[in-house]
């Protein structure tokens, strides 16, 4: 890897035009329910897809600095950190590891220090987040535009902490 940044750093490098029909990345379903399916996703349908989604869903532009602490190996995770955001030349988050290790204020330091201004997460993440209690969100100076959650429903009193003290209302 780095041997191909030194070949091609400050380069510009032309795309490559392919049918919109082209295959983009294959992946794989969790196998919960059987034997796991590959899920084929083409270039075309697929990026206008998340581009859309990330456009007039998350009201993701250029100047927003986005962060999905999804997996990037899940689905939402190559939508919404690998595709959607980049499509629009936003900046996007991503991090290694448990978000709350070293410590509880990871991803408040986290969003601090990048200017995070959309914040995407699960509601289990939050729910982590939460056993901290309230004093770890206000410790910390970052600004949520947006905040949305995916993957599995949410709990009204998870969704009122989240709200009120990472989203600081």
């Amino acid at each position: 890897m780095n041997d191909m940044l030194k070949k091609y750093a400050r380069q510009k490098i032309e795309p490559v035009s392919l049918p919109a029909e082209d295959i983009l990345f294959l992946m794989y379903t969790s196998g919960t329910t059987g034997r796991a399916k590959g899920a084929q996703h083409s270039i075309g349908g697929y990026l206008a897809y998340v581009t859309w989604m990330s456009k007039y869903i998350q009201d993701i532009h250029p100047e927003d600095v986005y962060w999905c602490m999804a997996d990037i190996g899940w689905i939402t995770g190559h939508s919404f950190i690998v595709y959607g955001p980049l499509a629009l030349a936003a900046s996007i988050v991503i991090y290694e590891g448990v978000p709350t290790y070293p410590d509880a204020g990871r991803v408040y330091r986290i969003a601090e220090e990048l200017g995070v201004n959309i914040f995407h997460t699960s509601p289990t993440a939050i729910r982590g987040m939460r056993k901290a209690g309230p004093d770890e969100p206000r410790k910390y100076n970052h600004h949520f535009k947006h905040m949305t959650t995916v993957g599995e429903p949410i709990e009204p009193s998870v969704w009122r902490w989240y709200y009120h003290e990472v989203g600081k209302e």
